[in-house]
């Protein structure tokens, strides 16, 4: 049965549509994910085609977000901003707070990017079933991490550590997310840097000591 002129003038402009649609840069696609699934939608908005694109030139959307666990944050992945320094951009900060966010950071990155692989992993218990046992530094990673996070004590001071210092939002980032002025995250993350700073310093104290 032969096609319609009118279906095949459809269908005409139907391929030619699907033809226009403008490809969308590499990746884009799985950052804009990211950044709905964190809630950090300030550089996403719907293309005339429906899909999220990172809106061109602003500074958000040139930040690179890294999910570890090769995973989604809706799948259990921690999310951070790559070669994005927060503290760097806040000069209230003294030489010792910063240096004391560099050091959680470290530590926080080694916990999310290496210990969520080892976790995952099968472990000997009391000669059990057998599988990858836990690296010793890990081990020692996750203790340091638990009593950095134990001497932040609120969790408010917490959650505004981990944005900033661990994950490498702003401290607008932070503010937007909360939905409250940017001085009070600002004043929680110097709060918490200073509690680090005593944190590191006494524990540097012991082990000259010990």
């Amino acid at each position: 049965m032969a096609a319609q002129p009118g279906a095949t003038t459809s269908m005409t402009k139907s391929r030619n549509s699907k033809l226009t649609v403008p490809k969308m840069r590499k990746g884009e696609a799985e950052q804009a994910k990211i950044r709905r699934d964190l809630g950090h939608d300030f550089a996403v908005q719907k293309d005339d085609h429906g899909r999220d694109r990172l809106i061109a030139g602003t500074a958000d959307a040139r930040r690179v977000y890294d999910v570890s666990n090769g995973g989604y944050i809706s799948t259990g992945g921690i999310a951070r901003v790559r070669n994005v320094d927060p503290l760097k951009g806040i000069s209230s900060l003294t030489y010792k707070q910063r240096e004391a966010g560099t050091r959680y950071r470290a530590d926080f990155e080694l916990a999310t990017r290496e210990g969520l692989k080892t976790m995952g992993m099968g472990e000997r218990v009391d000669g059990g079933r057998s599988g990858s046992s836990v690296p010793a530094k890990l081990i020692d990673n996750h203790a340091v991490m638990a009593r950095a996070r134990q001497a932040l004590v609120y969790p408010e001071i917490l959650a505004v550590i981990d944005a900033v210092c661990g994950l490498g939002m702003s401290i607008k980032e932070v503010a937007q997310r909360e939905n409250v002025v940017r001085d009070i995250p600002a004043q929680l993350l110097r709060m918490g840097l200073e509690r680090l700073v005593f944190h590191y310093g006494s524990q540097s104290a012991t082990r000259h000591n010990s």
